[in-house]
């Protein structure tokens, strides 16, 4: 009797292993961001009780996603994201892997903008609200300028720039741009513009020109949208839930699918928090060999380099890292921490292990610099890139102590001795040999660049420098980049490299909720270590904040916030390192 029911029991259990559905679903709010690692802000810090969701959070759950035969479909909500380009494009990638795995791909959306258009092309089920709103009317990019803010001040920027394109510093000392930066943001710009109309016209089957058209039309309704393929149905959220849970009845809805615990450890008592206290991360860390992913995304100065820095010098001790991945989203900033952060890298290329790079938004000058040693460098079509070039920017306070009516008197011994003082500008001899120390650097850096790309270069360097900035698909072109791709792909490359499964990938260090923060120990530096970096502080940027006390900043609207904080940190970075390899702040956030 039991023999006759056992083949009765396997086929029920393989039939309910069959039927076994899942559908993951992602829900983007806010900005996703790159390291994990929370920014502290000089205009005030908002304090997050989560753990950030990364891009490489949503990469690996995608890419696990496409490779797993439970999951059915997969849906996304963006509405409320906050995204560059760069990531848009990492996640449009990765929703055409899944697709490419014969699975289902929907995107719901309240509004057809840029990213959602960006976003739903890559979908089979693209669904817009019924009275939604179309914003999808091409680009509108803003630069700041405040040289009339710094005169309020009493601030002054002193610039000196090797490379008629090396724009950065415009913004403190002109009101509008050059005519070589004018042409950059134009060429830029248009690239982009490119790059979203032929992605969209890809992703829906439609002709480039219907794209152009409907986006210089400047407002459509969203039956024009859905009549002319941009979007495949116009429903409600209740109606759009109720048709995906009819397609996939039975199946388990999963909002966490392969994606970290944002929240932390639950904390239920005072053992939970001694646990924190006294965690050991090597024991977390585990024995299997993986690709490393360590990212640096912010401007390049000693305070920002400094972790990122002591990560690859851990991980050139840990003999499971076998492959080193540099996610980078930086526009640069100090020379001096750039050769820093190069020394580092160059000290893993050393070890033998594959050194690949990812190139988020931007990657230039500074930026650049510290990728130029890859084995492999990956960037999107519209990753901001090149900028090689030099600026010496110091920012003169002596007009903002006058306001004060305090008064200052100088004793020198040397005759270059007061080059530096932020009490007067640069005087002609002073600026020459300022200029001179930057044509040194501007050496270094193409050095660092023909040693690092080779034969790779098409064509010869100079003409590619001089600061002109490049779209990650203009690079390839001309050998600064070696393939276009995100973050998944330079995983990839990097596993296959090091002959080890991808899934093995881990971004470090672990980003951690505040609480986890709370309770980490005190960063050690890396074994061996016996200097530590500085950081400095600013008076210019102190003068700049001074004159903004009689504003109530937290009124100003949030772009402006942070065009603000922007500006203040790039001051912040003049007076950390006179002399700058930092490019244009251009990245275009994707709404």
């Amino acid at each position: 009797m039991y023999r006759a029911l056992l083949p009765l029991l396997l086929a029920g259990s393989l039939h309910a292993a069959e039927e076994k559905k899942i559908v993951a679903i992602y829900d983007l709010e806010d900005e996703l961001s790159e390291s994990g690692r929370s920014k502290a802000s000089l205009l005030g810090m908002d304090m997050e009780a989560t753990r950030p969701l990364t891009l490489f959070d949503i990469t690996r759950s995608l890419t696990k996603a496409a490779g797993d035969p439970e999951v059915k479909a997969v849906v996304l909500d963006a509405d409320d994201a906050k995204l560059s380009l760069s990531q848009i494009e990492e996640i449009h990638r990765r929703l055409k892997e899944v697709r490419a795995a014969g699975k289902d791909v929907w995107v719901y959306s309240d509004s057809l903008s840029n990213a959602t258009a960006l976003l739903g092309a890559a979908a089979n089920h693209f669904t817009l609200m019924p009275e939604g709103d179309v914003s999808f009317s091409g680009i509108y990019a803003e630069s700041m300028y405040f040289k009339g803010l710094l005169d309020k001040a009493g601030v002054v920027a002193d610039v000196i720039h090797i490379g008629d394109f090396k724009s950065f510093g415009e913004e403190f000392y002109r009101t509008g741009p050059s005519e070589f930066a004018q042409k950059q943001q134009e060429e830029l710009i248009g690239g982009i513009y490119d790059q979203i109309v032929g992605r969209v016209a890809e992703g829906r089957k439609i002709s480039p020109e219907t794209v152009k058209g409907l986006i210089d039309k400047g407002t459509f309704t969203t039956k024009e949208a859905k009549d002319a393929g941009l979007v495949d149905e116009l429903k409600h959220r209740t109606d759009f839930n109720a048709a995906v849970k009819a397609a996939y009845e039975g199946a388990k809805f999963d909002r966490e699918y392969s994606l970290p615990d944002l929240d932390g450890p639950e904390i239920t008592g005072l053992m939970d928090i001694f646990k924190l206290m006294f965690q050991d991360e090597r024991s977390k860390a585990g024995k299997v060999d993986y690709v490393a992913v360590v990212a640096l995304d912010s401007d390049i100065s000693d305070e920002t380099i400094a972790p990122v820095r002591n990560e690859i010098l851990k991980l050139m001790k840990d003999p499971h890292a076998k492959a080193l991945v540099l996610r980078v989203d930086s526009p640069g900033g100090s020379a001096l921490s750039s050769e820093v952060l190069w020394e580092a890298t160059d000290e893993w290329k050393a070890t033998k292990r594959p050194f690949i790079v990812s190139m988020g938004g931007v990657a230039a000058s500074g930026g650049y610099y510290v990728s130029a040693g890859g084995d492999r460098i990956f960037a999107e079509e519209g990753t901001i890139t090149g900028s090689i070039g030099v600026v010496g920017m110091k920012m003169v306070i002596g007009g903002a102590l006058d306001k004060l009516g305090i008064t200052t008197h100088a004793t020198q011994r040397g005759a270059r001795a007061g080059a530096m003082s932020m009490m007067k500008p640069y005087s002609e001899e002073e600026t020459k040999m300022v200029r001179d120390s930057m044509l040194e650097v501007y050496g270094t850096f193409k050095k660092r660049i023909e040693n690092g790309r080779g034969p790779r270069l098409k064509g010869e360097l100079e003409g590619m420098a001089g600061g002109r900035v490049y779209t990650g698909a203009r690079a390839l072109e001309l050998g600064l980049v070696d393939e276009i791709g995100g973050l998944g792909e330079a995983i990839s490359f990097a596993a296959k490299e090091a002959k080890i499964d991808a899934n093995s990938a881990k971004l470090v260090p672990e980003p951690k909720s505040a609480l986890e923060g709370l309770f980490a120990k005190p960063e050690k530096p890396p074994e061996g270590e016996i200097v530590r970096m500085g950081v400095h502080r600013s008076p210019a940027a102190e003068a700049v904040m001074a004159t903004l006390g009689d504003v109530k900043l937290s009124t100003l609207p949030k772009p402006l916030r942070e065009t603000m904080t922007r500006a203040l940190e790039r001051i912040e970075a003049a007076s950390d390192s006179t002399i700058q390899l930092i490019g244009p702040d251009l990245e275009v956030r994707m709404k």
